[in-house]
């Protein structure tokens, strides 16, 4: 075999090369890449590069002999049909290049200690014919449901992901808090930091000139109240920090009802489910084909007991919408 030249198309742009090779090159282990590009076997445009490097569009990569080319690539497991059936069942939208799920509370995004199934590992049941499955772009906390995309190839990834990181994906979520905020509409504006580690690690309220402090920024509206007792708050997160939402409205002094983290014992009242009441509600994001996707879904089973028992009127789920001309 000879040396060739291969160009990085547009969707595979901004992915790392090891990931680049993995992707046209499965037999090729990590160990010998890096001994390829340490000896300068494989080049980007020329140049030395390490498996980290960045991809661009339009970049030539040469391709030394393959070692072990003829190896065959690993078995891929079994599909799972009921994590294939069950993340059918959650698919709200989907297209050539995402799919948007509604996660369910309690269902995890990813692995962790003591975590048998989760999200990401569910994932393989919707493998293309390729083996590469689709991938998350951003999380949601356990206990929160709503919806969650994913990105059927790494380009799409790439882009969703730097689409998330530059606030040009608009989040809308909806909360039953404990409680009336003071005003019923505004903007929250407290650095967070977080304590801890693993499991047990929290977020707190920081100083502005606390060393670990990051920006966390919410605006928050009040849609429905019963007396001051319970408010029906829709937030739209700035900022994507841990947990922010639900520190934010203990900040308020509005705990979100059923917290098992933050809020005490003000966040679980008699009579009510005592399950986290945070659902992400809506997405508005910047398609990596052009324009924009807006999102919507319904409140989950918990929170529609609770917004019923309240007497507030759940109004219904729009339908996906894909609109060209709002980049």
């Amino acid at each position: 075999m000879s040396v060739s030249l291969q160009t990085v198309t547009e969707d595979e742009a901004d992915i790392r090369l090891d990931r680049w090779f993995r992707r046209h090159f499965p037999h090729l282990t990590q160990g010998a890449l890096q001994k390829l590009c340490r000896t300068g076997q494989v080049r980007v445009d020329g140049k030395r590069v390490d498996p980290a490097t960045r991809l661009a569009s339009g970049q030539g990569i040469r391709i030394p002999p393959m070692p072990d080319a003829s190896r065959p690539a690993p078995l891929l497991p079994a599909i799972d049909p009921h994590d294939r059936k069950e993340l059918e069942r959650l698919t709200v939208y989907q297209d050539e290049c995402l799919i948007v799920l509604d996660k369910p509370a309690g269902l995890p995004v990813q692995g962790g200690p003591g975590i048998k199934r989760h999200l990401d590992g569910m994932l393989a049941a919707l493998r293309d014919e390729t083996g590469n499955k689709p991938r998350l772009v951003h999380r949601l906390d356990r206990d929160t449901s709503g919806l969650i995309v994913l990105a059927r190839t790494p380009g799409v990834a790439a882009k969703l992901a730097a689409a998330f990181r530059g606030r040009a994906v608009k989040k809308t979520y909806w909360a039953i808090v404990v409680g009336r905020p003071s005003p019923a509409e505004g903007q929250i504006d407290l650095r967070l930091a977080r304590i801890g580690a693993g499991a047990g690690a929290l977020t707190v309220p920081a100083e502005r000139d606390e060393e670990d402090a990051v920006s966390a920024v919410t605006d928050y509206r009040t849609l429905d109240h019963a007396g001051r007792k319970f408010t029906w708050l829709e937030m739209q997160p700035l900022t994507g920090r841990t947990h922010q939402l639900r520190v934010h409205c203990e900040a308020l002094r509005t705990p979100i009802l059923g917290d098992p983290k933050y809020g005490g014992d003000a966040a679980h009242p008699d009579g009510f489910v005592d399950r986290l009441h945070l659902h992400a509600r809506a997405l508005d994001l910047p398609h990596p084909q052009g324009g924009r996707l807006l999102v919507h879904a319904p409140a989950p089973p918990h929170l529609k007991e609770t917004l019923k028992s309240l007497g507030f009127t759940e109004p219904a789920a729009p339908g996906p919408a894909r609109q060209a001309g709002r980049d």
